[in-house]
C-alpha cells in the first residue's frame, strides 16, 4: 500500500507546483531562482523557494487542511501583523506562498535557553482570538472545522466508537457533555483556535512573535489551546523535562487580554483555563484524528487522563 506522503513527490504534482510558483513570481521583481522540497508529511508538503530578493515558502495541504490558505489570509488583517499575509494563494487548491519569517522560536529557545519569548507570543495569539469572536460564521464558511462545545460530545462518541479497546478510564460522552457545559458557563466566547501551537509554529522575524501554520485550526473554546501549548510544550522547559517549567507566568500572559476583554475575576479565568486545559486534549484528539493512526489518538486521550485531577 503506498504511503500517503508519496503523492507530494509525484512528478505531476511537483511539476504543477513549480509551474504555479513560476507563474506567480517570475513577472515580479522577485523571480524564482530555485525550488527545493524540504518537508513532506502524510497531510502536507513545504518547498523552499529561493528568489532574487530572498526566500519564500510554498505550502500545500490535503483536503482536511485545505482551508489554511484562506484562513491565514482572513486572520492576517485582524492580527496586528502577527499573522503574515499569504501572497499569493489559491482558494481552489489551497496552495500558498509565504514570506520567510525565521527564526523559529524552537531554535531561539535552544540558543538562548529561555522561554521568555512565549509571553509575547501568547498575548498576541489571545488578541487574535478575541478579534475573531464575531467572525465564527465566516470562519466556518471558510471550511474551518466546527469543534464548538456543543459538538464535542458527539464527535468524541464517534471517536471512541472507532477505537479498538479504548481505555476504560475515559469518560463517557455524557460526562464530556457535563465538562463542556461547565466550561461554557464562564461565558468566554468560542472563536478560532490554533490547536497545535508549539514552538515550531511561532516565528520571530524582526524580533517580533508571529503565529503561522494554521492548518490544524478549528472553531472551538479559545482556551483549548492551553492543552498543547502549555501542558504539551512549555511545561517541559528548555531541556524537555516534564514539569520543569512553572506554567503560572505563561498562563498569566495568555489570560491578560481576556482579563481586559471580560468581566471575569482572575480566579474565574484561571478556573476556566484549568478546565479547558483538560478538555482541550479531547478536542485535540477529535480534531487531529488521522485515519489509520489510532496511536496518536490514544496518546492525546491519555494526556486527558494523565493530567486529570
Amino acid at each position: 500500500m503506498p504511503d500517503l506522503s508519496d503523492r507530494w513527490r509525484e512528478p505531476d504534482f511537483v511539476t504543477a507546483v513549480h509551474a504555479w510558483i513560476h507563474d506567480q513570481l517570475d513577472g515580479t521583481d522577485s523571480p524564482v531562482v530555485a525550488i527545493e522540497q524540504t518537508h513532506v508529511t502524510d497531510w502536507s508538503t513545504v518547498m523552499r523557494v529561493t528568489t532574487r530578493l530572498g526566500t519564500r515558502w510554498f505550502k500545500a495541504n490535503d483536503q482536511s487542511m485545505a482551508h489554511e490558505a484562506a484562513l491565514t489570509a482572513f486572520l492576517a488583517p485582524r492580527s496586528h501583523e502577527r499573522v503574515p499575509v499569504p501572497w499569493p494563494f489559491d482558494l481552489e487548491t489551497g496552495w500558498m506562498l509565504m514570506a520567510d519569517m525565521s527564526p523559529r522560536l524552537r531554535e531561539v529557545v535552544a540558543e538562548e535557553r529561555s522561554l521568555d519569548h512565549w509571553a509575547e507570543a501568547l498575548g498576541a495569539y489571545a488578541r487574535i482570538q478575541i478579534a475573531c469572536e464575531d467572525e465564527v460564521d465566516t470562519l466556518l464558511a471558510l471550511g474551518v472545522p466546527d469543534r464548538r462545545l456543543h459538538t464535542l460530545p458527539g464527535a468524541y462518541a464517534d471517536l471512541l466508537a472507532g477505537l479498538d479497546d479504548p481505555d476504560p478510564r475515559l469518560p463517557d460522552p455524557p460526562a464530556v457533555a457535563e465538562l463542556c457545559d461547565a466550561l461554557a458557563a464562564y461565558g468566554v466566547r468560542e472563536t478560532v483556535q490554533h490547536d497545535d501551537l508549539h514552538d515550531g509554529q511561532v516565528f520571530l522575524a524582526s524580533g517580533r512573535a508571529h503565529i503561522l501554520d494554521w492548518g490544524d485550526a478549528c472553531v472551538s473554546h479559545p482556551f483549548f489551546t492551553l492543552a498543547v501549548t502549555l501542558e504539551g510544550v512549555i511545561a517541559w522547559g528548555v531541556d524537555d523535562v516534564a514539569g520543569s517549567e512553572d506554567l503560572g507566568p505563561h498562563l498569566a500572559a495568555y489570560l491578560r487580554p481576556y482579563a481586559e476583554a471580560y468581566d471575569l475575576s482572575p480566579d474565574q479565568l484561571g478556573d476556566a483555563a484549568r478546565r479547558a486545559m483538560r478538555l482541550g486534549w479531547i478536542c485535540r484528539a477529535v480534531n487531529g484524528a488521522m485515519p489509520g493512526d489510532p496511536e496518536q489518538t490514544r496518546t492525546r486521550l491519555g494526556m486527558f487522563l494523565g493530567g486529570a485531577a
